[in-house]
């Protein structure tokens, strides 16, 4: 009976150590074979679960205006203090702060004192300058004067010839008049007072065209040249047209940005300098897209894009450009002409991912125009 126990157990004992050996083997052919395994797990997992449903609309591009925003401001084209060239008493001021003067207008004039007699003398003096040198003219050709005494008296008759002109000059300058057409913006003369050259009368301001100067960013240059239209908003509520007239090729060493200068055309004068402006320039038109601003998406580096599906419902993230944005939503270019614009569910799906896309009851445009919210 003992024996029969011994015999069983040996057996038993065999059997197990079978078992046991054929276990480690498996154990020890399965390394090689566990990432095929473990892809093949994850798939067979992600196949199983449901797939992320996204709504989707359709969305077709059209033609628009591509432009930049810019702040700015108006400035006068020309600002000019006026100031006297001659020495004297200011005799009368004609104008007062924000007169409009025509060029040539006389602003502010100076005592003429004695320069009426000054120019008698000087006058005279040439009269006899000139009989001196015509006398010589005749003793030369009797042979009873020299060259050199006909050569100084024709000096003399040039001389006395200059003094009479500055003379005249000097009356000329009389007169403090407008070098242009503008609004008198301050003035620095009274009657009275005693001016001397470099004195200024009065500061003249040219307002028609008015200047309308911003500074654009190196992203906004490309495509900016002299001669593209310009509208703008003032600060004070009126809308404006223009024409670019300067484009800096130049960067400001301090914002590395460019100036630039647009022509506003005010012969009213109903345009203030000073004014802030909101400037918009159109650079050309391109094919581009409304979307609402909470589709737009940042990739990995910073970029802006959109979320999209293709034809196999495989999310697609496409990079935008932006035109311009308003209250009706933006625009964007970069895209193809017509795409299903994922509008529901762009926030937690990825490229290439597979989704189930179903079409939004609205799409954008007839969203915003009933008031809707799509997401």
């Amino acid at each position: 009976m003992r024996k029969t126990y011994i015999t069983a157990a040996f057996v038993a004992a065999l059997i197990v150590g079978w078992i046991g050996s054929g276990l480690l083997k498996e154990e020890s052919a399965r390394p090689a074979q566990s990432v095929a395994l473990k892809n093949l797990a994850r798939q067979a997992k992600n196949e199983d679960r449901p797939l992320s449903v996204v709504r989707i609309s359709t969305s077709y591009a059209s033609e628009q205006d591509r432009s930049i925003r810019v702040r700015g401001q108006t400035k006068a084209e020309r600002t000019v203090v006026v100031q006297s060239q001659i020495s004297g008493l200011v005799k009368a001021r004609t104008v007062n702060r924000g007169d409009q003067v025509v060029k040539g207008d006389v602003l502010c004039e100076i005592s003429i004192e004695d320069r009426d007699a000054n120019l008698k003398e000087a006058t005279a003096a040439l009269s006899q300058a000139d009989l001196d040198y015509q006398g010589a003219l005749q003793l030369a050709a009797k042979g009873l004067q020299s060259d050199s005494a006909v050569a100084a008296a024709e000096a003399r008759v040039a001389a006395t010839q200059a003094v009479v002109q500055r003379r005249l000059l000097e009356k000329s300058k009389l007169r403090i008049k407008a070098p242009f057409a503008g609004v008198v913006e301050d003035i620095h003369m009274e009657v009275g007072q005693f001016a001397t050259p470099g004195t200024a009368c009065a500061t003249l301001v040219d307002l028609d065209p008015m200047l309308l100067v911003g500074e654009v960013s190196e992203q906004q240059l490309s495509g900016l040249v002299s001669g593209l239209p310009v509208t703008a908003q003032l600060s004070d509520g009126q809308n404006i047209v223009g024409q670019v007239r300067y484009v800096s090729q130049v960067a400001n060493a301090g914002t590395r940005t460019y100036a630039i200068e647009a022509l506003l055309p005010n012969a009213d004068g109903r345009i203030n300098s000073g004014l802030t402006a909101s400037i918009n320039i159109v650079t050309g038109r391109s094919k581009a897209h409304r979307i609402s601003p909470a589709l737009l998406v940042l990739d990995d580096e910073g970029r802006t894009g959109v979320r999209a599906v293709s034809k196999n419902n495989i999310v697609e993230l496409h990079l935008v450009d932006l035109l311009t944005e308003g209250s009706d939503g933006v625009w964007v270019e970069g895209l193809p002409e017509v795409i299903d614009l994922i509008v529901v569910g762009q926030q937690s799906v990825i490229a290439g991912e597979k989704v189930e896309a179903k079409q939004a009851e609205l799409d954008f445009s007839e969203a915003i125009s009933q008031g809707a919210n799509l997401l």
